[in-house]
C-alpha cells in the first residue's frame, strides 16, 4: 500500500511510484458540505507546493486547494465535473482531484502522516 501523506491545508497527497495522486480530507469536506463545483487545473500545468491548484467549491464557501508537492499535472479527475459530490461521498477514493509528477520528492518529506494529521484535526476543534 501506498503512503499517504497530508497538509495543514487538508490535502492528501497518496505516491505512486514517481506519480502522485492528490485530494482533499474526509476533514476539508465535512468543514466545506455539499461540494457543487470544482475548478481542477489543467494537464500539463505545473503546480508548485503552497501554491493555489484548484478550487472547490460548497453551497458554504469556495475554497482554493493548495498542492502539497510541486510538479507537473499529468490527469484530473473529469467525473468530478458531472458529480462534483463524489468528494464529499469518497474524498480519498473516487473524490481525487487531480494526479501529479512529482519534481521533488523531498518536499513530502515536511507532510504529516495520518496519525499526525489526526491529533492536528483534533487540536482545531
Amino acid at each position: 500500500m501506498s503512503s499517504v501523506n497530508f497538509s495543514k491545508e487538508h490535502e492528501w497527497i497518496r505516491v505512486e511510484g514517481a506519480n502522485a495522486v492528490v485530494g482533499i480530507t474526509e476533514f476539508a469536506q465535512e468543514q466545506l458540505g455539499d461540494v457543487v463545483f470544482v475548478e481542477l487545473p489543467e494537464v500539463g500545468a505545473s503546480v508548485t507546493k503552497g501554491g493555489e491548484a484548484a478550487v472547490v467549491e460548497s453551497v458554504k464557501a469556495a475554497s482554493e486547494i493548495y498542492a502539497p508537492a510541486s510538479g507537473e499535472v499529468t490527469e484530473v479527475n473529469q467525473a468530478l465535473a458531472d458529480d462534483p459530490g463524489r468528494i464529499n461521498a469518497d474524498a480519498m477514493g473516487e473524490g481525487w482531484l487531480f494526479k501529479i509528477r512529482l519534481s521533488d520528492a523531498a518536499e513530502l518529506e515536511d507532510l504529516m502522516d495520518a496519525d499526525a494529521y489526526g491529533q492536528y484535526t483534533e487540536s482545531l476543534s
